[in-house]
């Protein structure tokens, strides 16, 4: 997935003649804190709540401003991992997407970053969750995976967290199967630690939420 695929159509940049004021509406009303300013197409910066508060008349057009907007962005073609990489380290709500030539294409909300994660995930697709605990030296994907085929299922979708002053790391993957107490017995067979499991029940979707909820905290909501 690349950046300009990721573009939502449903925030519109704002205009150097356009005022704080206006500008303040619309973040209320997409509930962003940021927006991107753009003089025709080309890029001017991004906008910021704290940048409209410190006006001393927001009524004023932009371009009257005196400004210093930062200018973040993203080129069309950089990858989504970057797009979360520069959202995270700038604290920002909307990054804008650019073309080689440098105009203004769209944004992207962390809206749109929540829902590709969502599909990414195959929350969607029935199935379960199985958490593993192992040495990271230990971690061998194309076992895990003949492992869960040999059971005829599927790895839906799966995601490696470590911690930096452990050597340990946890392996959280969704499969195909909604009955996982072959593949667990299967997983305990190989010497695998079982650190949790999720079955489609109320307890999966609350993991899935503060799954979620990680991420916004993640992307500094």
């Amino acid at each position: 997935m690349i950046s300009r695929q990721l573009i939502t159509s449903s925030i519109s940049a704002l205009k150097i003649s356009e005022s704080g004021s206006n500008a303040l509406f619309i973040m209320d009303e997409n509930r962003i804190s940021h927006l991107p300013v753009v003089d025709n197409s080309e890029y001017i910066g991004l906008i910021s709540e704290t940048d409209i508060y410190n006006m001393a008349d927001p009524d004023l057009p932009i371009a009257d401003q005196h400004l210093t907007l930062k200018k973040h962005y993203v080129n069309q073609q950089q990858h989504i991992f970057d797009v979360i990489r520069i959202m995270s380290s700038s604290k920002i709500t909307v990054l804008p997407v650019l073309d080689e030539k440098n105009q203004y294409l769209g944004c992207i909300t962390v809206n749109n970053l929540i829902e590709y994660f969502g599909n990414f995930a195959a929350i969607n697709n029935p199935g379960g969750i199985i958490v593993l605990e192992l040495n990271q030296n230990d971690y061998v994907l194309s076992q895990i995976a003949q492992i869960v085929e040999s059971q005829d299922a599927k790895i839906l979708s799966l995601f490696v967290t470590s911690d930096m002053e452990s050597t340990k790391m946890d392996v959280t993957m969704k499969v195909s199967k909604m009955e996982l107490q072959p593949l667990i017995q299967t997983l305990n067979r190989y010497n695998y630690v079982i650190k949790a499991t999720y079955t489609e029940d109320e307890d999966m979707f609350e993991d899935l939420r503060d799954r979620y909820d990680s991420l916004m905290n993640f992307l500094n909501i």
